[in-house]
């Protein structure tokens, strides 16, 4: 796949290698297993690896498009500029959720174009549960019994907003946004890109992030919750349903940190 469309036959192939290398990773979450240090001190363990290896070897088998991953992110800005289409990857999202061996941790595979994830792939292999979003053709989830249509839910002002929010890393500023919103609120605990899926499905009204993120931490889910009719744009703490908030973007700086942003339905 170089210049050539993304199709069903391509969008299967993807979600096989995201479900294969979700696999390799439950081999090891099944497991003692080892903890290193990258060089931003956070945890990387081999389930990481065997996955990132997976993931690549898999695309470069069925596609000629550039690939960025969180295990291989060294690729200079002066490279990265010039792609207007290539695949962004975490093989292993939410390794705290991985490492407390509580599930919700997840593989994620997107197609970037031109700054806008077009298609993506979340799976989180001890949930059994797949998300796929081609942007103006489908969204769904899978497990093992369906497959199902993804809808947000619409908050009409008389439910209470429920707010997905890390289970790992919870910053104060929420607050404000909530105080925003006005009526009330309750919160959605949940790990990884697993956070946006739940706009996506329905599960949450939104997910205002006000911490540090990459873009390969949002990437695939970015893609679910658009093909699912969502948004994801950045955040005004202090104006957070803006209508015209700027659209979340890929690949337009030197930085692969995300700004704060907001999912909505």
């Amino acid at each position: 796949m170089g210049k050539e469309n993304l199709t069903e036959l391509l969008v299967d192939a993807v979600k096989k290698i995201a479900i294969e290398a979700g696999d390799k990773i439950l081999g090891i979450y099944e497991q003692d297993f080892d903890i290193y240090e990258k060089n931003d001190a956070s945890p990387l363990t081999d389930a990481d690896l065997a996955a990132h290896n997976h993931i690549v070897s898999g695309l470069e088998a069925i596609s000629s498009l550039p690939i960025l991953s969180e295990e291989s992110a060294e690729i200079s800005w002066d490279e990265r500029k010039t792609w207007s289409r290539y695949w962004l990857v975490d093989p292993l999202d939410g390794t705290k959720e991985f490492i407390k061996k509580n599930g919700e941790f997840t593989v994620n595979i997107a197609l970037i174009e031109y700054g806008q994830p077009v298609f993506g792939v979340v799976h989180a292999p001890a949930l059994k549960k797949t998300y796929v979003g081609w942007v103006n053709n489908f969204a769904y989830v899978e497990t093992s019994s369906e497959q199902k249509t993804l809808t947000p839910s619409v908050n009409d002002g008389s439910q209470t907003w429920r707010i997905v929010g890390s289970r790992s890393h919870q910053s104060p500023e929420i607050n404000k946004v909530l105080e925003q919103l006005g009526g009330e609120s309750e919160l959605v605990a949940m790990g990884s890109s697993l956070k946006l899926c739940c706009v996506a499905d329905g599960t949450a009204h939104m997910y205002p992030r006000v911490g540090p993120t990459s873009e390969w931490d949002t990437g695939a889910a970015h893609a679910v919750v658009l093909a699912a009719g969502g948004k994801v744009t950045e955040l005004d703490i202090e104006n957070p349903l803006n209508p015209d908030a700027s659209p979340l973007k890929y690949n337009q700086k030197a930085s692969v940190l995300n700004p704060y942003f907001m999912v909505t339905n």
